[in-house]
């Protein structure tokens, strides 16, 4: 005699992302226009605001950097202390890239953190290009991450 089997239950449908309770937020560079993105800590995936592209969020284990030669975006193991580019073949310290600086917009004063050693960066909220020179200065100031 055959007995008829009962379908599976459907799966319970994915929960909704919650962002952490302290509202902790972490940073990448877009793949697009290599501008500062904010995210929640746990997102998977960043849509940037500029340029609409969607920019993968490193493992914790991973840092990124962008190649001295062909401007390429490096992703490799943290603590690494050089990366050579797929690319160009150059060889990148990875030292700087662990080094982190901030300094306040030029134009509307929001807190930029930036590679630290870079000459300038770019205000993701009003496109301000501040210069930041070589050497630290008072408003800058250098962290490790």
């Amino acid at each position: 005699m055959l007995v008829p089997l009962a379908p599976y239950p459907p799966p319970p449908p994915p929960a909704p992302y919650t962002p952490p309770p302290n509202g902790a937020q972490s940073q990448l560079v877009c793949s697009g226009c290599r501008n500062l993105l904010l995210y929640p800590v746990g997102a998977t995936s960043v849509c940037c605001a500029v340029c609409n592209a969607v920019t993968t969020v490193p493992p914790p284990e991973m840092a990124q950097l962008v190649c001295g030669g062909c401007h390429t975006f490096l992703m490799y193991i943290r603590g690494a202390t050089s990366v050579q580019c797929s690319c160009c073949h150059t060889v990148n310290l990875a030292l700087e890239a662990n080094l982190v600086a901030h300094v306040n917009c030029g134009n509307c004063k929001m807190l930029l953190r930036y590679q630290y050693g870079a000459r300038s960066v770019k205000c993701a909220v009003c496109s301000f290009v501040t210069s930041v020179g070589a050497s630290t200065s008072t408003t800058e100031q250098k962290f490790s991450t």
